[in-house]
C-alpha cells in the first residue's frame, strides 16, 4: 500500500479506532519483555534489580531491561539518589515532581506525586507544580530548591547567588545531589518518554503544555 492510499485508509476510519490505533503503536516501541524471554544478562539484571528492590523490574526499568548493563547502573544510582540524598526524601520529591512536569512525564508523575504528598509536600505546591505554575508558599528549603532546579533545568545554568544559597543550606555535597536528582529523574523520563510507557489505567495524564 503507498503511503498516499494507507493515509487515505486511516483517514476514513473513526477516531475512536485511530485513538486504538495509536495506543496499540505505542505499546510496541519498547514493549515489556516477558521473563520467560529474558537473555541471561536480562535474567541477572533482574535478579539483581529484585534483590536490591524486592520486586522485580517495573517503570522505567521495563524498557532498559533492553540494556541490563544501562538498567542495572540505573537502578544502583537511583537506590541513593531516590532513598538517601543528602537534601533529604522530601525536598528531593520536590525536584522529581518538577523534572516530571518539566517532561511531562506521566508515569513519573503518577508515581510521585502521591509519595512527595506522603513524604510531607504541600497539596497545594503539587497542585501549582502540575499545572505549571510557581507555588505561591514554600518553605526557605522548598525555594531553594525550587529555585535551584528551576534555573537548571529552564536556562541549563545555575546563577551564583542562587548557587550560593543552595550551597549555604545543604553543602557542596547536597548541591551535588541535587544537581543528580534533577539528572538522573531527566533520564529516566526522557527514557520513558521515548519508549512512551503507558501510566496504569487510573493515572491521569499531566496538562499538555507547549515545550
Amino acid at each position: 500500500m503507498t503511503r498516499l492510499c494507507r493515509a487515505l485508509a486511516l483517514a476514513a476510519l473513526p477516531v475512536a479506532v485511530l485513538s486504538t490505533l495509536a495506543a496499540a503503536q505505542a505499546q510496541d516501541r519498547l514493549p515489556t519483555i516477558p521473563p520467560q524471554d529474558y537473555t541471561p544478562e536480562q535474567k541477572q539484571a533482574a535478579e539483581a534489580f529484585a534483590q536490591a528492590r524486592g520486586k522485580p523490574p517495573f517503570g522505567p526499568f521495563e524498557p532498559l531491561m533492553y540494556s541490563p548493563e544501562v538498567m542495572t547502573l540505573a537502578r544502583s544510582m537511583g537506590d541513593y539518589l531516590r532513598y538517601k540524598p543528602k537534601i533529604g526524601t522530601t525536598l528531593s520529591e520536590l525536584v522529581i515532581l518538577m523534572t516530571a512536569r518539566r517532561w511531562t512525564q506521566d508515569y513519573e508523575w503518577y508515581v510521585h506525586a502521591p509519595i512527595a504528598q506522603k513524604a510531607g509536600i504541600a497539596p497545594e505546591i503539587i497542585a501549582a507544580i502540575r499545572d505549571g505554575r510557581r507555588p505561591a508558599q514554600m518553605s526557605d528549603d522548598e525555594t531553594t530548591v525550587y529555585e535551584f532546579t528551576s534555573e537548571l533545568q529552564d536556562t541549563k545554568r545555575v546563577s551564583d547567588a542562587t548557587f550560593a544559597r543552595a550551597e549555604a543550606r545543604f553543602g557542596k555535597a547536597g548541591v551535588a545531589d541535587l544537581a543528580a536528582i534533577s539528572g538522573y529523574y531527566t533520564f529516566l523520563a526522557m527514557e520513558l518518554n521515548a519508549a512512551r510507557y503507558a501510566i496504569p489505567a487510573d493515572g491521569k495524564p499531566l496538562p499538555r503544555m507547549p515545550e
